[in-house]
């Protein structure tokens, strides 16, 4: 933790007095590992060495083409950082993990023009081209030789893959593919970087050869000059122009008038067009799947890191802030004090936990389920789909929802940009929308589950994560007042949603719908049906991840952990007890054992919330918040950005003169 070597605020110096576990050990298990930590720190320390992080003035208060340009300067900079040192403690193979991607918060108070360069352009030519290719395109990439993007979603489709419009179609007279556009709405859109900062990306489009289409594929397609940078012939591409976030992305726009490009550019591992033009499938094509999930896991990672810098900079500032009179004559108490604060605060704290442990556990079985695919074995492959697809759409949402609660929780300071709340959440919540909308995801995880409802009623063997489908249709559910009694409350819930649907479905089909009708007509369902689901591996991944990764931990470390988890499913418990009073056995009385419990557990954490923020170790370099810092000086920090702004350079700013003067003389 890089603390500040002005003096701390007293009231966070009393918070972290009391605080009755031991903060690095939390941070160990958070972190995956005292040596995980150790490397994280190394590699931060090497950033903020450089100073190259820093800026003079303000980014907010740059124009909008100064913040964009800032960024590429900063971008070059930190990528010779990961070029030349971080990649030697973290390894290749590491490449793109949270480690490397939480310090680029340092440089980046929104967002990188190369993020997709590092993100998709590099992870898919490892993922998706031959070893020939990789040889080729890997070292260009690394060494920054070119600047890649990635551009799939067009201006009238985005989730709807099968629907692009754009066009590879291979001329054997040339041994090339021609891209072309063949409408407006087939436009590629949205792509980060591609405005005016990439020369290359990957284009995915729709293969034609010998007179049959073939579907989407990949192809690797350079757009402008390497010496000028200008679009290429047959190429137009420019910025779409302000955002809600993401301005210093330069997201672009991108067509093309019959482009050709060698036949050596199609990425060639799971398919390829031979000479001549005939298709070939290569190896297994589902291993595709891999760089999307790659990309879900780390949306989850990411939001579990944004909503764990938000709670940071709340629960600092709740125990700094001081007011109102609780008792007349008495000093103003901190806000933190007020159970509706930590009402706010401590579900935002432990909801970070639960996102990270089960990002964790996701790739953990991503990466058991890709080596069992590589093998042929894809029997695993829907449940996976299944679980990236919901994980992603939930955890994103709930983070967008918490982020702007720890907004509002810090008042009228918490709208300051230098907060650094707004552009917290307003990075999370596009997350919500790109690499799958909220509603599609969870109507692709829906079919899993109605598929997997009528394996369960034919007695199949399911996979582990709907296996609780097998016991709701034996067995009606007992509420009981308990960890595991909750979990399976919530899985009641999901299986008494997806019956819901399943019935839903059969009624329609009967009344003279087809399947396409039916199903579309319960959509609604479906989508709550999925929601339902995801909450329930939730709760029980992080319950039984938490006992897992604490059971060698101290006693204050496992109990001040294990109050997080409780704090986790009581609050949901609250929260859907019209779910749980319809499909469960739940009473009255068990809703008020809840709400006392949640009252107690708000007041067992409330001595520890700020020890358990730090235990995220978020340095100030990375956190840029004048709320948040470490050393708590809230007041100080917010006049001194305020001195930096541009309006504060001169005691008149000129649009007196020029206007305001000028108006008031001519009234008199």
């Amino acid at each position: 933790m890089s603390a500040s070597k002005v003096q701390t605020n007293v009231d966070l110096d009393k918070e972290r007095i009391k605080c009755n576990f031991n903060i690095q050990e939390l941070t160990y298990i958070i972190d995956g590992g005292k040596h995980k930590t150790l490397q994280r720190r190394q590699i931060e320390n090497n950033v903020f060495t450089s100073g190259k992080h820093e800026d003079q003035v303000p980014d907010e208060c740059l124009s909008l083409k100064e913040r964009y340009e800032n960024a590429v300067r900063k971008s070059l900079d930190y990528g010779d950082l990961v070029r030349n040192e971080l990649l030697a403690i973290t390894g290749l193979e590491n490449f793109g993990t949270p480690i490397l991607r939480r310090t680029a918060d340092a440089f980046f108070k929104e967002i990188s023009p190369l993020l997709l360069h590092l993100g998709m352009f590099v992870p898919t030519i490892m993922g998706q081209c031959t070893a020939e290719q990789q040889a080729k395109w890997l070292p260009l990439a690394l060494n920054l030789e070119i600047y890649g993007t990635y551009a799939q979603t067009e201006l009238g489709h985005g989730t709807f893959i099968r629907g692009l419009e754009t066009t590879a179609t291979y001329d054997s007279s040339t041994e090339e593919f021609v891209l072309h556009t063949p409408t407006l709405t087939a436009y590629k859109w949205w792509g980060g970087g591609l405005g005016k900062t990439a020369n290359h990306c990957i284009v995915v489009a729709q293969l034609y050869t010998k007179g049959k289409c073939y579907g989407v594929h990949t192809f690797i397609v350079q757009i402008r000059d390497a010496e000028t940078h200008e679009p290429l012939p047959g190429i137009k591409v420019g910025e779409i122009g302000p955002k809600m976030g993401f301005n210093t992305a330069d997201n672009g726009y991108l067509g093309f008038d019959h482009y050709r490009i060698p036949r050596e550019n199609m990425c060639m591992k799971n398919a390829q067009v031979l000479k001549d033009g005939t298709y070939m499938k290569l190896g297994n094509a589902k291993l595709t799947y891999g760089t999307m999930v790659f990309v879900r896991v780390t949306l989850v990672s990411d939001s579990a890191f944004n909503l764990a810098k938000a709670a940071t900079i709340a629960v600092r500032y709740s125990a700094v802030r001081r007011q109102s009179e609780a008792k007349p004559g008495a000093p103003e108490p901190q806000v933190l004090d007020y159970p509706t604060q930590q009402h706010k605060l401590f579900i935002c704290i432990s909801s970070a936990l639960a996102m990270q442990f089960t990002a964790n556990w996701l790739w953990k079985t991503f990466t058991k389920y890709l080596s069992e695919m590589k093998k042929g074995n894809v029997d695993n492959l829907p449940e996976l789909h299944a679980l990236s697809s919901c994980l992603k759409a939930v955890s994103t949402s709930d983070a967008a929802a918490y982020i702007e609660q720890c907004r509002l929780a810090c008042g009228g300071h918490g709208y300051m940009t230098s907060s650094r709340l707004p552009h917290i959440y307003s990075f999370v919540v596009a997350t919500r929308t790109y690499e799958g909308d909220y509603t599609v995801l969870l109507l692709q995880t829906a079919r899993f589950l109605i598929k997997a409802w009528e394996q369960a009623e034919s007695g199949v063997n399911l996979t582990p994560t709907v296996s609780y489908l097998s016991r709701a249709c034996k067995v009606k559910n007992t509420w009981e007042n308990s960890s595991e009694g909750i979990i399976r409350s919530f899985e009641a819930v999901a299986a008494g949603k997806i019956a819901h649907c399943v019935k839903n479905i059969r009624e329609k089909m009967q009344n003279g719908l087809d399947l396409d009708e039916a199903w579309l007509l319960t959509t609604n369902l479906l989508v709550s049906a999925a929601e339902a689901h995801c909450r329930a591996v939730l709760l029980r991944v992080y319950h039984e991840e938490a006992k897992r990764l604490t059971e060698e931990s101290s006693l204050n470390v496992k109990e001040v952990v294990d109050q997080l988890v409780q704090l986790y499913l009581t609050y949901w418990s609250l929260e859907r007890t019209g779910d749980l009073l319809r499909y469960t056995s739940i009473s009255e009385n068990n809703i008020h054992q809840l709400e006392k419990k949640y009252e107690e557990l708000l007041a067992a954490i409330r001595p520890n919330a700020v020890g358990l923020v730090d235990a995220f170790d978020i340095c100030d370099e990375i956190l840029q918040s004048t709320l948040g810092a470490y050393d708590g000086r809230v007041y100080e920090r917010l006049m001194e950005e305020a001195l930096k702004t541009p309006l504060n350079s001169e005691s008149v700013n000129p649009a007196f003169h020029k206007y305001l003067k000028p108006y008031r003389q001519a009234k008199l």
